[in-house]
């Protein structure tokens, strides 16, 4: 298990294995580390403690990350006071910033988002199908996308309008 990301991850989560955030993750990647192993009965073993595990850690932080998601670099959950859900098949790019109360794919038919590096997704937002979010994007709060978004772009309402970002944030080819 790489402890390079617990460290990041203790760090950019405020420092304290209180946060629900930080225990949230750590779970995740005991479970991605654990389904991975190659030995049969090890993964067996892990992935049936994974699963006790997060029954009682799932429940408790209402964050839910199952272990097949493909998470980037310095993936933060910023406020873990609600829920997050994130579809199995979701794949988040690096620096992806989350808010509370924020659903990342569906439980049905459809697919999962693939979402870009830099994002930032707000307060009780849904990314929803088999959508592309762009690098850079900043999705408002109570924000409902169900269409690809390019890359530097600002995401508002519900249904989302996407504006393009200006302003001395804006990357530059």
């Amino acid at each position: 298990m790489p402890f390079s990301h617990l460290r990041s991850d203790y760090e950019r989560h405020g420092r304290t294995i209180l946060n629900p955030a930080f225990v949230s993750i750590s779970v995740y990647r005991f479970g991605r580390w654990g389904f991975q192993l190659e030995n049969r009965l090890a993964r067996t073993v892990m992935q049936k403690l994974y699963g006790f595990v997060n029954l009682f850690v799932a429940n408790v932080t209402k964050i839910w990350i199952p272990p097949q998601v493909r998470l980037g670099d310095d993936f933060h959950i910023i406020h873990a006071e609600g829920s997050l859900s994130i579809h199995p098949e979701a794949v988040l790019g690096d620096r992806v910033g989350v808010m509370h109360n924020v659903t990342i794919g569906i439980n049905m038919e459809g697919g999962a988002p693939q979402i870009g590096d830099d994002v930032f997704i707000g307060v009780n937002s849904t990314v929803l199908g088999a959508i592309k979010i762009g690098d850079r994007v900043r999705i408002a709060a109570n924000t409902a996308v169900t269409t690809n978004v390019p890359s530097d772009s600002i995401v508002v309402g519900s249904p989302a309008k996407i504006y393009p970002r200006l302003g001395p944030f804006k990357r530059h080819s």
